[in-house]
């Protein structure tokens, strides 16, 4: 069993507020709990300040500014070289400790000469390319469209570094499946998360919830999609959480008096909501990675409706109403609203995700990679 790891996160992974971060947070806290000292390097940006708490979580914690400049420069990709602050190589040089990278944003030196022989592993949350793809569909403004779509090929062209890291631990089957079949040498760890046991509550709730961080184009894109196509059609109450919602968004909820749109609302606020509703509707456009959202869901939510985009892959199908159309995602919830939730269904919710997601096994076996 190693004794030391060097994490090098691509953002601050606390407060654990996104899929990302709470990736991030809930791998060192669990490698700690195997006995590993983590030190842990953190690319700082978008006003995100220092974290009391991050530092009580590791062993040794440093900061380095994200860098800024022209997007459309270079054919580096924008998110790998604004994380390439070179006092993070003299850290890195002052042990021969393997060094895991978050996500293919980090990987700047990994082919420097100074970290030749260095036990070497990124965390795939992505098909990097295939998500910035995504989001140049989802996205409206040609400037920003055009710099998706631009470095969605800058990534493509980049991801050819991998062939010089020792491993990948990629987040989903999906992931898994693209990488092995390409670089070999893949292992499929699941997200990390904040869960230890379902607790959602039996009985039923009042209303249909859609969550996400609604400044996301893909979010955006997903919560109008619902409101319009899907909620329109409903007579229960519906109501859509997030940050920043879009003024379409806002102009889309104003059409229907059953639809609440609560924005702006603290992480706890949303946990409540997820644990209130009788159905938790999931919909995604882009099958990659995992969304934390929906295995926040299973974990603390009543029955779960999803498109076939959020569930593919996941081996997470069995636990949801599974739709292809609007209507028969409209259909679905419809007929859960027939129904109790049960603690049967807690039980089978339970085997399954500690099978699959369970951050101390999920730990070990990351922690085997780099024994390997």
């Amino acid at each position: 069993m190693i004794n030391h790891i060097h994490i090098i996160a691509f953002d601050m992974p606390y407060p654990p507020n996104y899929g990302g971060s709470t990736d991030m947070y809930f791998k060192l806290v669990s490698l700690r709990n195997l006995g590993i000292k983590v030190t842990l390097h953190v690319y700082l940006y978008d006003g995100k300040s220092l974290s009391k708490e991050l530092e009580d979580s590791v062993d040794q914690l440093h900061y380095y500014p994200r860098k800024g400049g022209n997007p459309f420069w270079g054919l580096l990709p924008y998110i790998v070289r604004t994380r390439s602050d070179f006092h993070l190589l003299d850290r890195l040089k002052q042990d021969h400790s393997p060094i895991l990278f978050e996500g293919l944003h980090t990987t700047f030196f990994v082919n420097h000469p100074d970290l030749k022989g260095r036990t070497m592993v990124v965390r795939a949350h992505n098909v990097e390319h295939n998500y910035y793809n995504a989001l140049a569909i989802a996205e409206h403004f040609w400037l920003k469209k055009l710099f998706f779509l631009w470095e969605a090929w800058r990534l493509k062209r980049y991801e050819k570094v991998l062939h010089q890291v020792h491993g990948i631990a990629a987040i989903s089957p999906m992931e898994t499946d693209y990488f092995s079949g390409i670089y070999g040498k893949t292992t499929y760890i699941p997200a990390f998360h904040s869960n230890k046991e379902v607790t959602a509550k039996v009985g039923k709730g009042e209303y249909v919830l859609y969550h996400g961080n609604l400044s996301v184009p893909e979010n955006n894109r997903a919560a109008i999609y619902l409101v319009e196509r899907v909620f329109s059609k409903l007579n229960v109450p519906c109501v859509v959480a997030g940050s920043r919602p879009s003024k379409h968004l806002q102009r889309s909820v104003s059409k229907y008096p059953h639809v609440t749109l609560v924005r702006d609302v603290p992480t706890q606020e949303i946990l409540d909501l997820i644990q209130n509703a009788h159905v938790n509707c999931m919909v995604t456009f882009q099958s990659t990675g995992i969304k934390l959202k929906l295995l926040n869901s299973l974990y603390r939510g009543r029955f779960i409706v999803a498109n076939r985009e959020m569930v593919d892959q996941t081996g997470l199908e069995s636990l949801c109403f599974v739709g292809g159309t609007e209507k028969e995602i409209v259909l679905h919830i419809q007929h859960a609203f027939t129904l109790d939730y049960s603690s049967q269904n807690n039980q089978e919710r339970m085997k399954l995700l500690q099978e699959s997601f369970n951050n101390d096994s999920n730990a070990l076996k990351l922690a085997n990679m780099f024994n390997n």
